[in-house]
C-alpha cells in the first residue's frame, strides 16, 4: 500500500527562503510540494508576510511567487480563534503565537519552520503535538520514509 504523501504547514521563512535561493532545505521542500511528494498547508497570515517580504525585499521574485500560488495553490487553513491565539502568547510574541496557533488548528503532519525557537522548546513541542521541524530535519524524514 503507498504511503500517503505528507501534509505540512509551512512558515512564512521557509518558503521565502526556497524562493530566494534554489539550493537548500527550503528549495527542495518547495520543489517537493510542485512534484506533488507534499501537501503544504499554510495561513492567510503566512500567506500575507510572504508576499509582504518577498515585496520589501525581492520585488524581482514576485512572478515566481505568483507562478507558485496559481500553479501549485497551497491549502489555506481556517484562521485560528482567538482563544487558540491567546494560548501560546504566554509563550512566545503575538506574530509566532497566530502562527503557531494556525499550525495547531491545520492538523498538519508537520510544521516546517526556520525558526528555533519553536523546535528548541520542549513545552511547545508537547503542548502542540506537532512535529515541529527544521527544513533539514524534514528532509531526513522523506529521505528515510522513502527508502
Amino acid at each position: 500500500m503507498p504511503k500517503s504523501k505528507p501534509r505540512v504547514f509551512l512558515d512564512s521563512n521557509v518558503i521565502f527562503s526556497g524562493l530566494y535561493s534554489s539550493e537548500g532545505a527550503p528549495a527542495i521542500i518547495l520543489e517537493h510540494f510542485v512534484k506533488g511528494n507534499i501537501s503544504v498547508v499554510v495561513s492567510q497570515q503566512v500567506l500575507e508576510e510572504v508576499i509582504r517580504t518577498v515585496k520589501e525585499k525581492l520585488p524581482d521574485f514576485l512572478p515566481a511567487l505568483r507562478r507558485l500560488l496559481v500553479n501549485t495553490p497551497p491549502e489555506v487553513a481556517a484562521d485560528p480563534k482567538l482563544p487558540d491565539i491567546k494560548r501560546w502568547t504566554k509563550k512566545l510574541h503575538l506574530g509566532d503565537a497566530t502562527i503557531l496557533a494556525a499550525a495547531v488548528t491545520a492538523q498538519s503532519d508537520y510544521f516546517i519552520t526556520g525558526d528555533r525557537h519553536f523546535v528548541e522548546n520542549p513545552d511547545i513541542v508537547k503542548e502542540t503535538g506537532l512535529t515541529i521541524v527544521m527544513p533539514a530535519q524534514f528532509l531526513k524524514i522523506m529521505d528515510r520514509d522513502e527508502a
